[in-house]
């Protein structure tokens, strides 16, 4: 049978349908008992009828025992006075004057209607944007060239992904070049790295440069709230992917569905492990898809369930670490393209500058400046608004309109004065950037700022008591000068504290508790692991820790108090100038502590 011949069956079934319920709605009331007329004749001679009505086509009546009945009645022109003879209470319905057209809407309009509404399910049912009949389709975007296209021009400081993936675009346009050897594509790649490093984009730059076509989705687009749904998406999306090989399926946030099974208190989430099986099935079940390759990101690798780790499905998967200095020297000429930038900017020492900042932080970083230099009138970014934007994007727009009394801003400057004096006389510490008290973002009410000079991967753990000392300058310098201490070091001893724990019982350096580790690392509950685990040391031991994670704190504290009250001198000055001016440079601080006079 044809798509027409089904079509005709249907609406002959739609039909029928129809017209039984047409005749049902518009068949008559049966309650009365319907009477031959003789048998009428022969009640009211016997005077059993109470009252009658007269129409046109038929008499309905009631008779003294209250039943009522009703009879055809013909044009009999001795009715009515047998009626009045046996005294039959007489009422008469007068002719209704309809017309055709009025008859026929009273008549077929019920049908009509039945019809239309039939005629409209079926356009929805059948057209493109239904969504009950599309409801298990995939939402994934094919994405073709466009002007917005994005290529691996556009995407710097991920030198070694973009080598990967370029492989993987030169397998689809060239096969045989590897398979010659008889090595096989990867089926998966997986991009995993902190939030904001540039996943998306580097799948973004993968359509650009891919002649194939690129279907993009979210794995949050996968789950609904009813059970088989995501499955079948995944189903239609691998469809629809086999129809258009050799091609790239993108699934960005991954994590949104899959998750470890079985996770989370009281069992897992059927729709979303549905979802999952049925994609660890797409990408290498008994129908492999040997021309599909499916690339994800996530900034959440730990999550995920092994099984779709395994070689087989996500067979390569690459780091998007936030950029080195070379590579966020090459995205800040990225993102100045579109921006009116002076000649004179050194976009090499704003890269130095900015360590550990991930890609997006440093769009936002020269987005900041171009807003800041538009709102001073200015026809170009300088270097001045590159530097305020780094502030901006590390500690918040400033919050001028904060009115600070003059105790408080003096309490203020002695601490950050604190923290900038420890971190000059300690050597081998990084430079000291710039030293402010004006308030920003949220809760800083100044603050210091060391650049590092390079890019570190590893730490010594001279290097984080160093640290820890110049956390404690504040504190200190309050409790010298003013003989009190506040709450302004409440974030410094969090940090001290968190670091002393980390090197006791992460990095093994107290010695003595030595080279061990204690506890585990904290996990989440809906990640399915086992919640309830022990310690893994003995109360003895936790005394320990406790006590050497003191010992330490408390080291470095009196550290930091040798060398505030040996330069206490300096400090006065230091704090003094930071008052005056309530930003200084580092070339500033620097002049201060080696004793060279300040010009006004």
């Amino acid at each position: 049978m044809n798509k027409l011949q089904k079509n005709l069956a249907l609406w002959l079934v739609i039909a029928i349908i129809t017209i039984l319920a047409f005749n049902l709605i518009n068949r008559p009331p049966t309650s009365e008992k319907e009477l031959p007329y003789s048998e009428f004749l022969d009640l009211v001679e016997n005077g059993k009828v109470s009252s009658a009505l007269i129409s046109p086509d038929q008499i309905e009546g009631k008779l003294i025992s209250g039943d009522k009945f009703t009879t055809f009645a013909p044009d009999d022109n001795e009715l009515i006075g047998l009626l009045r003879q046996h005294n039959v209470e007489i009422k008469v319905k007068p002719t209704e004057k309809t017309t055709w057209w009025m008859s026929l809407l009273i008549n077929w309009f019920p049908m009509l209607l039945l019809i239309g509404v039939w005629i409209f399910f079926m356009r929805q049912m059948q057209g493109t944007g239904n969504k009950a009949m599309t409801f298990g389709k995939s939402r994934a975007k094919l994405h073709t060239e466009t002007k917005d296209r994005v290529t691996f021009a556009d995407v710097e400081g991920a030198d070694e992904p973009k080598e990967e993936l370029q492989e993987i675009i030169e397998f689809l346009k060239n096969p045989g070049k590897f398979q010659r050897l008889g090595g096989r594509i990867p089926k998966g790649v997986l991009l995993f790295g902190p939030p904001g490093s540039g996943k998306t984009l580097l799948a973004r730059a993968v359509a650009g440069e891919a002649n194939v076509p690129f279907f993009s989705i979210s794995g949050s687009d996968f789950v609904e709230m009813f059970v088989g749904v995501g499955a079948s998406r995944v189903r239609d999306l691998f469809s629809q992917g086999k129809k258009n090989a050799p091609c790239i399926i993108f699934i960005d946030e991954i994590d949104a569905v899959g998750r470890q099974r079985f996770a989370g208190l009281g069992g897992g989430h059927d729709e979303r492990e549905q979802t999952l099986n049925q994609l660890l099935v797409e990408m290498d079940g008994f129908a492999p898809n040997e021309t599909v390759i499916l690339m994800a990101a996530t900034n959440r690798p730990d999550v995920l369930d092994p099984a779709l780790l395994r070689p087989g499905r996500f067979d390569r998967q690459i780091v998007v670490d936030r950029p080195d200095q070379k590579g966020r020297e090459g995205i800040l000429k990225v993102h100045a393209r579109k921006i009116k930038m002076a000649d004179d900017n050194d976009i090499q020492i704003i890269a130095r500058r900015t360590p550990g900042f991930s890609g997006a932080d440093l769009a936002n970083l020269i987005n900041e400046a171009a807003l800041l230099a538009a709102r001073r009138n200015k026809d170009v970014v300088g270097m001045d608004e590159l530097e305020e934007s780094i502030d901006r994007v590390m500690a918040g727009p400033e919050r001028k309109s904060r009115v600070i009394g003059d105790r408080e801003k003096e309490i203020i400057a002695y601490h950050e004065s604190g923290h900038a004096l420890v971190a000059k006389l300690i050597p081998g510490t990084d430079p000291v950037h710039k030293v402010s008290i004006i308030p920003r973002g949220h809760a800083a009410l100044g603050y210091t700022l060391q650049l590092p000079t390079e890019d570190r991967y590893i730490v010594s753990k001279t290097e984080i008591m160093n640290k820890m000392a110049i956390m404690m300058g504040g504190r200190v310098a309050e409790d010298l000068i003013f003989g009190e201490i506040t709450t302004g070091a409440q974030n410094d001893l969090e940090k001290a504290t968190e670091a002393a724990h980390r090197m006791v019982c992460k990095f093994g350096m107290s010695e003595k508790l030595g080279p061990l580790t204690f506890g585990h690392e904290d996990q989440q509950v809906f990640m399915g692991r086992d919640i309830v685990k022990g310690k893994g040391y003995s109360e003895r031991t936790a005394t320990d820790i406790d006590d050497e994670i003191h010992s330490l704190v408390m080291g470095c504290y009196n550290r930091a108090k040798t060398l505030i009250t040996d330069n206490k001198d300096k400090l006065i000055k230091l704090a003094t100038l930071l008052l005056e001016n309530e930003v200084l440079e580092g070339s500033e601080v620097e002049q201060v502590l080696n004793g060279v006079p300040q010009t006004a």
